[in-house]
């Protein structure tokens, strides 16, 4: 037969209550509070109604995200309609990484700013969506090359040869393509908490660990998630240069082009769904974390998201980009062209670092063996 255990906690301390047979109440060991049962029980009794309402209203919500889970994102508002600015654009494709570049057509394209391929192919112009939105470039080139300098300070095992022969004058300015993705994410998780209490009792150290079931449930609306739409481009280096600054967000115009490329997307709006999916649950089941606090510990048992889906707006954002080559290994450097914020990947000088770690290495063996051999003289050797 199964035994159903209640335990109670103190609604001052969260302390376990028992049974006092002298009062007749249920009091705290801990705060010296007590209570009257019924009291407690009525506590008890409106928690576990307000939690049953919880997951009713939640259950409710899946059901309904469920039923309306075929609604994709909207993208109706995309088009690919240029009109009288597509007269003046150029297309160009690099043959070794196959990157399609558009620009306006007095921008000269001479390398790849993705794989540093020195020649690239004219093209025929046409079959790409215009974008809705841009945010044009805040940061000159010069401001790129400072800040990769910048980036390079305080490298010690850096080629001196990679600094010399870096092309600086090589970065590129790019508008890169991304979906942004409107809607609202609702959703309801459950964590495991813990309070861990030391104390000492007689002779003993005590440590005590209350658990705690902890319900959160709420909502977001999100507004221009942004998923870039370059199958080229890593999409780590991408997160890690945001976020941008919305309020620079303006209609698109082919005036922004000029002295600029333009990467055409190659990953549509309905390819990037599934991270725009990823990226508005992991915020809100983040957001609901958040809200736990005051704990030893806390731990995700299980969580359940839905998702409104909304509108979906093609835009480019600008980029500075820098590949470059060393010991036949490329290296791709990427800048916010709004905020300047960098991200990329320097090579390590190997015959440096092994240098440094074989002189490190020989002066914590010189000092070993001086304390096996003169344990009273080291501190004589060391003026101490």
């Amino acid at each position: 037969m199964a035994v159903q255990v209640t335990n109670y906690q103190c609604p001052a301390c969260t302390g376990p209550l028992q049974f006092d047979p002298e009062s007749g109440k249920l009091a705290c060991e801990y705060c010296g509070s007590s209570f009257p049962v019924a009291e407690i029980e009525a506590l008890y009794a409106e928690k576990d109604a307000k939690a049953a309402e919880n997951m009713a209203q939640a259950e409710a919500k899946r059901e309904q995200a469920a039923a309306s889970a075929g609604e994709g994102w909207d993208v109706s508002g995309l088009n690919n309609s240029w009109g009288e600015e597509g007269e003046g654009m150029r297309a160009y494709n690099c043959p070794s990484c196959g990157a399609e570049l558009i620009c306006e057509e007095t921008t000269a394209a001479t390398s790849c700013p993705y794989c540093g391929n020195p020649s690239v192919v004219p093209g025929q112009f046409g079959g790409t969506l215009k974008p809705d939105y841009v945010i044009p470039f805040k940061l000159k080139k010069e401001n790129a090359i400072a800040t990769l300098k910048k980036h390079y300070e305080g490298r010690p095992l850096l080629p001196r040869a990679f600094k010399e022969a870096n092309h600086l004058e090589e970065i590129k300015g790019v508008y890169v393509p991304f979906w942004l993705f409107d809607g609202e994410a609702e959703g309801d998780a459950l964590f495991e908490a813990t309070r861990v209490r030391s104390y000492r009792s007689g002779g003993y150290e005590i440590t005590e660990t209350s658990f705690y079931d902890i319900y959160r449930s709420g909502s977001l609306a999100f507004e221009k998630i942004p998923v870039d739409g370059s199958q080229k481009m890593p999409d780590d280096y991408m997160d890690s240069i945001e976020p941008y600054n919305y309020e620079d967000l303006t209609t698109f115009s082919t005036a922004y082009l000029p002295g600029y490329l333009a990467d055409k997307y190659d990953v549509d709006a309905i390819q990037c769904s599934s991270r725009a999916d990823q990226r508005a649950e992991n915020t809100v089941l983040s957001s609901l974390r958040d809200t736990v606090s005051g704990y030893s510990s806390v731990y995700e048992k299980n969580h359940n998201i839905s998702l409104r889906r909304g509108k979906v707006v093609y835009a480019l954002l600008p980029v500075w980009l820098l590949n470059t080559k060393w010991n036949g290994e490329n290296f791709l450097f990427a800048m916010n062209g709004q905020t300047g914020k960098m991200v990329g990947n320097l090579p390590v000088d190997k015959k440096k670092k092994w240098r440094i770690f074989g002189l490190v290495y020989g002066v914590a063996a010189l000092i070993t063996a001086a304390i096996v051999l003169f344990p009273g003289g080291l501190l004589n050797l060391l003026g101490v």
